[in-house]
């Protein structure tokens, strides 16, 4: 080999080495950049003066156009929520089921740690809470219906078995009423008119609507099959959530802190805690509180019926609990027709049934519910109403039950804001403050109408309806809580 030749490769030779040895140059968009807002410029200085007309125009076309498609627009959301029907299921499993999960969840993982030597005893105790709250769901479901439907069923039979002999027996008064010369004309007109009436509802309603009927019946089925797969869908949905529930929650909060300002999300993060408490307190001592009335409406017609026997006690004990649920009107929506259930079949029997329900709501009002639900709501007896009348008419059965606890949510909130105006203007937040007598000078200083009361207004006279905790206080108090254990332990498995 010649000297150049050796020349060429040894030079060949360095700079593969030196390639190797130099590092590879990063590339300026290679690094993960900051987003940077607010920076200034002269284009965009000159573009923003006239685009508060522009933004003022557009927003009155889109008002127009949404205004005259607001039919549209509710049919597409109607769409959407239809299509998103298992994920509220799911939402709506999950967040009933999450306080028995938390119950579960607490015991159990004390329980593996003394007991077993797992890697991750979260998630396993995570896994058995899960199952052990839907087994709870799916068994008191089950029992509902085994209480339920056969007594529908015998209520259905008897009524098949009594009509006949029920009809023949006013069959055989009305003819011994024919009998007598000052009833026949009437009877006879009655009977008349009857038939004529019977004879064109048969011909002229029921007949031309038997397809129609038919087609009703068809697509009540189909969506009742479509809702229960719905429904299935939502359990699988909600083992998911129940299981991530604390990452779910993690991601809302850091979302929050990351979209709004520090006192923004504070507030939002603080509202939020509080509808979760008032939702969670409300339902779960609801649903408590109507099983405890079932279980007392059965024992106490079963042992009514010693003396005095009642029919359909366990229909009729599922039925005043399960409308125990809605406040207020929940009672007398039970009771009216099991008491005209009973009465079909003896009407002073149905009397005693209603002198029965009445003592029991009475000790449900007065004893058994401030014990479960206590405050939880905070709201008087006038906008439980309210609130019932306005979301039942707006939303139905289930605007009747969420009613009660989303308005006690917006009630907070102006309450909340009223009180920290009242508090920035110096004045007392308390409504018994406000008497006839008392009034608020030119100076803005409170003058009591009351002697016993301060100006301003730094003790509470007896009897004040709101020494509660200021919402301010509350916010320091969430943002000063130290993280469960548990919980930590329990983000840190799921996400290593």
């Amino acid at each position: 080999m010649t000297d150049p030749k050796m020349k060429a490769l040894e030079k060949s030779y360095e700079k593969s080495q030196k390639k190797k040895k130099e590092p590879k140059k990063a590339n300026y968009y290679d690094q993960q950049p900051k987003l940077v807002g607010n920076q200034k410029s002269a284009w965009r200085e000159q573009l923003s003066k006239g685009l508060g007309t522009f933004v003022i125009i557009a927003a009155g076309i889109a008002f127009y156009f949404l205004f005259y498609r607001l039919g549209q627009i509710f049919q597409g959301l109607g769409k959407a929520l239809s299509a998103l029907k298992p994920v509220l299921y799911g939402i709506a499993i999950g967040y009933l089921l999450t306080p028995f999960v938390n119950f579960y969840d607490k015991y159990i993982v004390k329980f593996l740690k003394k007991q077993f030597h797992f890697k991750r005893p979260n998630m396993v105790s995570r896994i058995i809470s899960i199952i052990l709250a839907l087994l709870l769901l799916i068994g008191v479901v089950l029992l509902a219906i085994n209480l339920l439907i056969p007594q529908l069923i015998e209520n259905i039979q008897n009524a098949v078995y009594t009509v006949p002999s029920q009809i023949r027996m006013l069959a055989r008064k009305l003819s011994e009423a024919a009998g007598d010369s000052r009833y026949k004309a009437l009877l006879s007109e009655l009977m008349e008119e009857g038939s004529t009436n019977l004879r064109e509802w048969l011909t002229g309603t029921l007949l031309p609507k038997t397809n129609e009927l038919m087609g009703q019946a068809t697509a009540s089925v189909i969506t009742v099959v479509k809702e229960l797969f719905y429904i299935l869908i939502g359990l699988i949905v909600s083992i998911y959530l129940l299981y991530n529930k604390e990452v779910y929650a993690a991601q809302a909060k850091k979302a929050t802190y990351a979209l709004f300002s520090t006192s923004r999300a504070t507030t939002y993060i603080h509202i939020g805690r509080k509808a979760n408490d008032v939702f969670s307190g409300f339902i779960l001592g609801k649903v408590v509180d109507s099983v405890i009335i079932g279980i007392l409406c059965f024992i106490g017609l079963s042992v009514i019926s010693i003396w005095y026997p009642i029919p359909f006690i366990p229909m009729i004990s599922v039925i005043v609990g399960v409308t125990n649920i809605i406040p207020f009107f929940g009672p007398y929506l039970g009771a009216i027709p099991c008491t005209l259930l009973i009465a079909l079949s003896s009407p002073p029997k149905a009397l005693v049934f209603l002198i029965f329900i009445l003592i029991l709501q009475q000790i449900d009002g007065n004893i058994i519910g401030p014990k479960i639900l206590g405050n939880s709501t905070g709201l008087s007896s006038f906008w439980v109403i309210f609130a019932i009348l306005l979301f039942g008419g707006l939303f139905g059965f289930v605007g009747m039950i969420l009613g009660v606890p989303t308005f006690a949510v917006i009630y907070y909130l102006v309450e909340m804001t009223i009180n920290q105006k009242l508090e920035s203007k110096g004045l007392p937040v308390g409504s018994v403050y406000y008497d006839p007598d008392s009034y608020v000078d030119e100076k803005g200083q409170y003058v009591p109408g009351d002697p016993d009361v301060p100006r301003d207004g730094s003790s509470t006279p007896s009897g004040a309806d709101d020494q509660k905790e200021k919402p301010d206080a509350l916010v320091e108090q969430m943002l000063e809580e130290e993280p469960d254990d548990s919980v930590s332990d329990t983000k840190k498995e799921r996400n290593p």
